[in-house]
């Protein structure tokens, strides 16, 4: 029984996991793709080096934690996952998680909820369930993106403005800047008149080239101009003597260790003092960012390429990702969207494109250090805030506002709770209100007509309601009374039914349900049809179905309601019932 259970895993597990690197070697890769993808990759590294470096400094966190990140976690997402043009490593999105992690258990505690991520992402993809995203609402999504995208921007404001918010934390009580968005901006409010001009001035020159950049060109990115004109700028102006130059905070100046180089190692924490259960949120927070970021972004590469992913293999890659990741000094990572359609773009056809991608920014790491530490902050600051602006799609917002009430309601719920509070929360609480309207919005378009009255001329159904009834070769006796039922009978219509059903004043020899239209039955709505049976048969009255479709008729015959009410009082067709109506009055049959 083992071997047979264990031989079953097996055969399931090689299905949920195809590497799409292997797939892409066994069609064949010619010297041709091997360019492809060579340009491809030096392309998207030279995209993914200031991102990495921003995001992980936005975290709270060193610029090495960053890289460390983008060339394992880069490297393992594209050998190991399960798209072809994926391109992986830390996200914008991951801030805002990170940061709040770092604030509350520090990077011993960032570290251990990374690997649980990972394990939760392996397990979801084993069990088959690389599908969760459609079970994530639209206005969930763009809800909490477009919360994240604020954050983001929010956490910027101190470098975009070289702002010295020590007087005002000292002031307010913090001994270092909060991660909650109210007392943050409470902070800003407080230190807005130590604003840094030059620090200003450099942020939005950075913006103003990341923005307009792409209309010169496209094939080299905005940012790297963005960071080659400023930090020449600044390095002239301190050579020149220029003094405000000096007051300029760059990579370096604030993290003197970058000029020294990357190294691989383990990182050495104190873990005596983590709560492993006060990690299992966290853990599910950064599982379900990377899984949705990385299977929206694999969809997005299919439109592009007209390739399919394989989704569940892609969350298990993601999952090794993040389990290496921060064992060797890197923080979360996923798919990243951005970086995918640029190595679509320039070329990339095999996951070699972000293997290589990896690789190149491995020797920038390694090579170009003390290059880096001159980067001004407020450059990076500047591409930060870019990228939250691309982030938020304030055109997809707007788009929400012309739906329906429950949908913007969803949308801001999660957006609101997303800033305010957390992210896991947002996606819960989204999740579950959307639920809780979608279930309100199939309750009402249940319904349950009494349709005998089709026959007579003062009631004329609207739409395709009952209108056969006036066509049937059959009559319907007096005493029978027919009710049409539309819509999913479901535990948040059960109630309606029952009570549309019961309330009526005249009482039939004879009541017929027409089920026709009934597609899903579950088990409250067939204990309220076990209500309505037993009153009907107090009464005297006869119980007689119609129509019943495979799953509701499965369900009755397993629960036993089928022989309660007696397989003859169950047909397919409302002449049938009709017919068994004659027998019951002892009428004769037309």
């Amino acid at each position: 029984m083992l071997k047979h259970h264990w031989k079953r895993f097996k055969i399931a597990t090689s299905e949920r996991f195809k590497p799409a690197l292997l797939t892409c070697f066994k069609e064949g890769y010619s010297t041709k793709t091997l360019t492809a993808d060579l340009i491809a990759g030096l392309i998207v590294a030279a995209v993914a080096l200031p991102l990495a470096i921003a995001f992980s400094i936005a975290a709270g966190l060193s610029p090495q934690a960053g890289l460390i990140t983008a060339v394992v976690a880069g490297f393992l997402i594209s050998a190991c996952g399960g798209c072809r043009v994926q391109i992986g490593g830390p996200t914008g999105a991951f801030i805002v998680i990170i940061y709040g992690i770092v604030m509350q258990f520090g990077t011993g505690g960032l570290m251990i909820a990374t690997i649980m991520a990972g394990a939760i992402l392996i397990i979801l993809g084993l069990c088959g369930l690389g599908s969760i995203i459609k079970y994530i609402p639209y206005p969930v999504t763009v809800g909490f993106t477009s919360g994240i995208a604020l954050i983001i921007f929010t956490g910027q404001i101190e470098t975009l403005l070289g702002l010295n918010c020590t007087p005002a934390l000292a002031q307010l009580g913090f001994e270092k800047m909060p991660g909650e968005f109210i007392e943050k901006i409470d902070v800003y409010i407080h230190s807005i008149k130590t604003i840094n001009w030059y620090t200003l001035a450099l942020s939005l020159i950075t913006i103003l080239i990341c923005v307009y950049w792409k209309k010169v060109t496209q094939k080299v990115p905005g940012s790297i101009i963005a960071i080659l004109v400023t930090t020449i700028g600044v390095c002239v102006g301190k050579a020149c003597g220029w003094e405000a130059m000096h007051q300029v905070t760059t990579i370096g100046s604030k993290f003197p260790d970058v000029a020294q180089g990357v190294a691989f190692a383990l990182p050495s924490f104190d873990f005596s003092n983590v709560d492993i259960r006060a990690l299992v949120s966290p853990a599910i927070s950064i599982a379900l960012l990377a899984g949705i970021e990385s299977l929206l972004s694999a969809v997005v590469a299919d439109g592009m390429t007209g390739k399919r992913h394989h989704s569940n293999t892609e969350l298990i890659g993601e999952g090794i990702a993040n389990i290496a990741s921060p064992l060797l000094g890197g923080i979360p990572a996923t798919g990243a969207i951005a970086r995918t359609a640029t190595n679509i773009k320039n070329g990339g056809q095999t996951p070699m494109a972000g293997i290589f991608h990896a690789l190149f920014l491995l020797i920038i790491m390694l090579f170009l250090g003390k290059y880096a530490a001159m980067i001004p902050m407020a450059t990076l600051g500047g591409i930060v805030a870019v990228v939250a602006y691309n982030m938020s799609e304030l055109h997809l917002v707007k788009g929400m506002f012309k739906s329906t009430r429950s949908d913007v309601l969803v949308m801001l719920t999660s957006f609101l709770l997303t800033v305010l509070i957390d992210l896991t929360v947002a996606i819960q609480a989204g999740v579950l209100l959307a639920a809780f309207l979608f279930i309100r919005r199939m309750s009402e378009s249940t319904e349950a007509r009494n349709v005998t009255r089709a026959l007579s001329g003062d009631f004329h159904p609207t739409g395709p309601r009952a209108d056969d009834l006036n066509q049937l070769d059959i009559a319907i006796p007096k005493g029978v009374e027919i009710f049409e039922i539309y819509g999913a009978l479901f535990f948040g219509a059960a109630d309606k039914f029952k009570d549309t059903v019961l309330s009526q004043r005249r009482r039939p020899k004879i009541l017929i349900l027409r089920m026709r239209h009934v597609l899903v039955l579950d088990a409250t709505a067939l204990h309220s049809l076990e209500e309505v049976y037993s009153h009907t048969k107090n009464k005297g009255v006869t119980l007689i179905l119609s129509g019943v479709a495979a799953q509701p008729l499965m369900l009755m015959a397993r629960s036993g309601f089928l022989d309660k009410i007696g397989q003859e009082n169950v047909h397919g067709h409302i002449v049938d019932a009709l017919k068994r109506s004659h027998e019951v009055l002892e009428l004769p049959l037309p």
